[in-house]
C-alpha cells in the first residue's frame, strides 16, 4: 500500500537498513569517504553514491572536507550532521542537578549546575528541573524545543504502577504523585526517568569497562550504596523499579535494620556505604581523618590507603574490601555475572589495589567467581548514563528513514 513503512524485504525497508548502517559507521570511525563506506558496508559504489545522496538531502549527513595523501583525486568525506538532532540528560542529587545537552554524534556541546541545597527546596522541582535545562541549552547556544528527548537520572526509581519515587526519601520535593505528569506538562520533549546507578551501568556498558558483557552488575558507593544489574544485555529493573537497591540487603556484620524505608538505610549500606569508611578509620586507630561530606572523606581515606603497603591504612583497605566483597557475594551467588563493575568514588578511588582485595574475598566468600574491574566512566557517570540514553532513542527515532 502506498504511503506505508514498507514490509521487512522491500526496498524501503532494504534502504533503510543501509541508511542506519552507514549511519552507524560515521559515528564509530568518523569523516569516511563514499568508496570506504561501500567497502564497510559492502555496498556498491553507485549504491553507496545513492545511499549518502540520500542522507544529505535529509539533513542527516554532511561533506567536511576531503581526504588527502593519496595518489589521484581527492575523495569527499562525509560525517553524521551534529546538528540534526539533540538529547539532554539530567543527573539530580539532593544538592545539586546537573544538566547537558549532547548533539547526535554524542558530543556535549552545553553544560550547567543548579544547586538544591537545603531539606526544604527553595523552588517546586518543575522550576528546578526547567531552569537546570534551559541552562545547559542556553549554554549550547540552542532553544529548550531543539531538544528531541530528555533523561533524568535519579537515586530510587519511579514506581510504574503509582508513578510515586521509591528509595529516595532524602531527595526533597521528589515524592508528590502528580509530579511526573506537571514535569510533562512543562517540558516539550519526551521525557524518561531512571535510576542513577542504572544510567551508570548504561554509560559503562556502552563507553566503559562492561562494553561486550551482556551479563554483570555494577556496584556503585556514592552518597548511597547500590547495584545495578544487567542480564542479557538488558537492565533488570524488578517489579517496583527497585532491583539493585542492594543498601537495604540485610548482611552479617550489622544489627538488623528494620523499617529500611524509614531509616533510608540497610545492613549493606551500614557495613560498606561511604559513612562506614570514617568510622571504621578512627576504630582503626587513624587519627587525621579530614572533614567534610562522607563521599569525599571516605574517598580520600581510601586513595590514602591505596598508598600504603602496611600499617592502620593498610588494614583500613583490607576491612573495607571484605565488607564489600560479603555483600556482593549475595549478588554473585543468585547472578552469577560474568563481570562486576566497581564505580563511585569511595570505589574508584582505591583502583586496581582495592580491585585485588575484593575479588581476592569474594573467591573465599562465594562459588561463582566474576571477573572484577574497576569503572572506566569517572566523570560525571550518571550524566554521561542519561545523555547516553536519551541518545539511543532519538538516534532510532531520527536515523529511520523508512518512514
Amino acid at each position: 500500500m502506498a504511503g506505508t513503512a514498507g514490509t521487512p524485504g522491500t526496498p524501503r525497508v532494504l534502504r533503510a537498513m543501509n541508511d542506519r548502517a552507514a549511519l552507524d559507521l560515521l559515528l564509530e570511525h568518523g569523516p569516511l569517504s563514499r568508496t570506504r563506506i561501500g567497502k564497510l558496508t559492502g555496498l556498491s559504489k553507485p549504491t553507496a553514491s545513492q545511499l549518502l545522496g540520500r542522507l544529505e538531502a535529509a539533513g542527516l549527513v554532511r561533506v567536511t572536507g576531503t581526504s588527502e595523501g593519496r595518489p589521484g583525486p581527492n575523495a569527499q568525506l562525509y560525517a553524521v550532521n551534529p546538528t540534526a538532532a539533540h538529547a539532554a540528560g539530567l543527573d539530580v542529587t539532593p544538592d545539586r542537578i546537573r544538566a547537558a545537552v549532547a548533539d547526535i554524534t554524542g558530543r556535549t556541546v552545553g553544560e550547567f549546575e543548579l544547586p538544591t541545597p537545603g531539606r526544604r527546596p527553595a523552588q517546586p522541582v518543575v522550576q528546578q528541573v526547567t531552569g537546570a535545562l534551559d541552562g545547559a541549552v542556553k549554554a549550547a547556544g540552542l532553544a529548550r524545543s531543539d531538544v528531541h528527548r530528555l533523561v533524568i537520572g535519579t537515586p530510587g526509581a519511579f514506581d510504574p504502577n503509582t508513578g510515586r519515587l521509591r528509595y529516595a526519601s532524602h531527595l526533597p520535593g521528589w515524592h508528590s504523585p502528580t509530579l511526573l505528569g506537571e514535569l510533562a506538562a512543562a517540558l516539550p520533549m519526551p521525557v524518561e526517568y531512571e535510576n542513577d546507578v542504572n544510567l551508570v551501568a548504561l554509560a559503562e556498558q556502552r563507553l566503559g569497562a562492561a562494553r561486550g558483557h551482556g551479563d554483570f552488575v555494577l556496584l556503585w558507593n556514592e552518597e548511597g550504596l547500590g547495584a545495578a544489574l544487567v542480564l542479557g544485555g538488558r537492565l533488570h529493573r524488578g517489579w517496583t523499579g527497585g532491583a539493585g537497591e542492594v543498601g537495604y540487603l540485610p548482611v552479617p556484620g550489622t544489627p538488623l535494620v528494620r523499617q529500611v524505608a524509614k531509616a533510608n538505610s540497610g545492613g549493606y549500606q551500614e557495613l560498606a556505604g561511604s559513612q562506614a569508611v570514617p568510622e571504621l578509620a578512627r576504630e582503626l586507630g587513624i587519627e587525621d581523618v579530614p572533614s567534610g561530606p562522607c563521599t569525599e572523606v571516605a574517598a580520600a581515606l581510601v586513595a590514602r590507603a591505596a598508598d600504603h603497603a602496611s600499617g592502620p591504612y593498610r588494614k583500613l583497605l583490607q576491612s573495607y574490601a571484605t565488607r564489600l566483597a560479603i555483600g556482593l557475594a549475595s549478588l554473585v551467588s543468585v547472578l552469577d555475572p560474568e563481570l562486576v563493575v566497581l564505580s563511585g568514588s569511595a570505589l574508584t578511588a582505591g583502583g586496581e589495589v582495592l580491585r585485588a582485595l575484593v575479588q581476592a574475598e569474594l573467591e573465599e566468600l562465594a562459588a561463582a567467581r566474576p571477573r572484577l574491574v574497576v569503572g572506566d566512566v569517572q566523570e560525571h557517570p550518571v550524566l554521561r548514563g542519561a545523555l547516553e540514553s536519551a541518545l539511543v532513542t532519538t538516534r532510532d527515532e531520527v536515523f529511520d528513514t523508512s518512514r
